[in-house]
């Protein structure tokens, strides 16, 4: 399951896989974030909290995943990836070159760092 979480004060959401990503999660995600970005124009940040990445239940998940990115990433200020996977480190790679938002990796124990990192809306992307 995938929990997700908004703080609509700070407008970071907040996602934490526990187990492979289904459709079901990444239609979950937008039922929280949609109606956020419809009142509020963008997300300040998305926080993903994972310890290991936790790949996707079938091949139709991962294209929700995908089609998930592309309709949300350009809502979406910053991106923070909290874990000590490897795996996961590699994202802020990638995802540097598909994605409008800013992506910074951290260690599974700096959640409140990226937190900030999140809520600094007056540092330049």
């Amino acid at each position: 399951m995938l929990k997700v979480t908004l703080d609509r004060d700070d407008g970071i959401a907040t996602l934490e896989p526990d187990r492979a990503l289904t459709r079901e999660d990444f239609q979950r995600a937008a039922q929280v974030i949609d109606p956020y970005i419809e009142e509020h124009g963008d997300l300040n940040g998305l926080l993903i909290q994972v310890a290991s990445f936790p790949g996707w239940a079938s091949f139709a998940s991962l294209l929700h995943h995908l089609r998930f990115v592309r309709d949300h990433h350009r809502h979406i200020r910053r991106v923070a990836l909290v874990t000590d996977s490897g795996v996961v480190n590699a994202a802020e790679t990638l995802g540097s070159h598909l994605v409008a938002a800013q992506v910074k990796t951290f260690p599974a124990a700096a959640v409140g760092e990226a937190r900030q990192w999140l809520q600094n809306t007056d540092e330049a992307v």
